[in-house]
């Protein structure tokens, strides 16, 4: 894939939900990502073109064109911008070290029986 955004700048929440939208179908012209991400947050079109455009500059998506509109894609993957993503969480807030993260979401009563059930699994699947 091209160049990723975490090279750039960072995506904001906003933008965030409008790569949601774009992950889950690609590609999506702006009527399309406003059908579905507008009436949630109450964004009108211009609104949703703005963040597409941003995410353009920012190189997470790709425009191609399709008549009069444009159809948007994205440039990474779900999978590594969360990947990405969950390191910075874990650097900035923890010192680059997960074990921190994982108590303070116990000690916040944040995981689920079945989130503890697969952090085990997990654990086990990588000591292997």
């Amino acid at each position: 894939m091209a160049d990723k955004p975490e090279h750039g700048e960072r995506i904001s929440e906003a933008e965030h939900a409008v790569m949601e939208v774009l992950w889950e179908k690609a590609p999506q012209s702006a009527q399309d990502v406003c059908d579905q991400v507008g009436a949630l947050r109450d964004w009108s079109l211009p609104t949703v073109k703005t963040l597409l455009a941003r995410l353009v500059t920012k190189q997470a998506l790709t425009t191609e064109r399709d008549g009069k509109r444009f159809l948007y894609s994205p440039v990474i993957a779900r999978s590594d911008y969360v990947g990405t993503e969950s390191r910075r969480l874990v650097d900035r807030l923890f010192g680059g070290r997960a074990a921190p993260l994982f108590a303070q979401l116990a000690k916040a009563e944040a995981l689920s029986h079945d989130d503890i059930a697969e952090i085990e699994a997990l654990l086990k699947e990588l000591k292997s």
